[in-house]
């Protein structure tokens, strides 16, 4: 199933290896996501606590997996496909970083998951369309994901400002990471994957700091 590649795929990114398989918390219906307090976005975590338990679904619209399933974008990722990658891909992230975070009691917030959900969009597409395009990928990928992409106030709400600052961040990071993507860098196990693994582990506050320190 491809949300169990991208699982793997992510936890090859950072060397999280998978506690827990995506699928077991997986919601396809909206009807039900919309009792569990979801919005209408085709893709949202969803997180409860309760002492020391902590419960969480990852909602994604079955009408997006359907689509996904028909046209796959680990064989073929292009414009047909790709909002439904990302949609999918950010889910993935979400739920893997809670997980990693929750194996060492480490909290995270909505900011790092976002940070961290755009961040996994675009790497994990340039990496896939460098795979299907023999080390190259399109050099317009940034400005796709980043500069043609705007957030909905109506779905967002009070968090408007919040996905902004991700997406900002989010834009100023990736923008040096595009620069070392030449031919096998791309590869799993190159020198840029051990900075990436680095700037996962690191606390949000540190982040953001590294971020704003190479702007």
């Amino acid at each position: 199933m491809l949300l169990v590649e991208l699982q793997q795929l992510l936890g090859s990114f950072y060397d999280v290896p998978a506690q827990h398989d995506v699928r077991d918390f997986l919601v396809t219906d909206r009807a039900y996501a919309s009792a569990l307090g979801g919005t209408q976005s085709d893709e949202q975590l969803f997180v409860a606590q309760v002492g020391d338990e902590v419960g969480v679904s990852l909602y994604l619209d079955a009408a997006v997996l359907q689509r996904l399933a028909g046209a796959n974008p680990m064989v073929s990722l292009n414009h047909a496909n790709l909002a439904d990658y990302l949609t999918a891909v950010e889910g993935v992230s979400h739920f893997v970083c809670l997980a990693w975070n929750a194996t060492f009691d480490k909290p995270v917030s909505l900011l790092e998951l976002e940070l961290q959900g755009e961040i996994d969009k675009f790497v994990s597409s340039a990496w896939l369309l460098s795979r299907q395009a023999e080390g190259r990928y399109p050099r317009e990928l940034h400005h796709v994901l980043f500069n043609r992409t705007r957030v909905d106030d109506a779905l967002a709400g009070n968090r408007a400002g919040m996905y902004r600052a991700a997406s900002r961040y989010a834009s100023c990071y990736c923008r040096k990471v595009a620069q070392r993507f030449r031919g096998d860098a791309m590869a799993v196990g190159a020198g840029i994957w051990s900075d990436l693994r680095r700037f996962y582990r690191l606390s949000l506050m540190h982040k953001l700091a590294h971020i704003e320190r190479s702007a």
